[in-house]
């Protein structure tokens, strides 16, 4: 009998918010200026989150460097399994010049001394 109940209030619940969102309006469309500031909050975001990977990597790294001198401390011998950080990633990057989105720079850098290696062998 309780989960008679239990399922007529979820119903009821239901029912309920789909009549409210049903008589909401559309959102207005942008106008120039709000597409500007929405632009523009975009790239601060991305901004931002760019800044937060590189903290995160140093963290990370810090972690490990105190993990692995605790451990040499102690007289084990310890060898890390860790890739290319965020950093370690962005710092060459910075000095290059800005490559074209979703291609990678390291790739096309390694095709083009292959392309050029390719027509010598005659």
């Amino acid at each position: 009998m309780t989960t008679l109940r239990a399922l007529f209030a979820a119903g009821l619940v239901v029912a309920t918010f789909g009549i409210a969102l049903a008589k909401l309006p559309p959102a207005p469309p942008m106008d120039e200026k709000a597409k500007a500031a929405a632009e523009e909050k975009k790239a601060k975001d991305a901004a931002t989150a760019e800044a937060v990977k590189g903290q995160q990597a140093k963290a990370e790294d810090r972690v490990a460097a105190r993990y692995i001198a605790e451990q040499k401390a102690k007289g084990k011998v310890v060898t890390p399994q860790m890739g290319p950080t965020v950093v370690a990633a962005v710092a060459p990057a910075a000095g290059a010049a800005p490559a074209a989105k979703g291609a990678p720079a390291p790739a096309a850098k390694a095709a083009a001394p292959a392309a050029k290696a390719a027509p010598a062998k005659k």
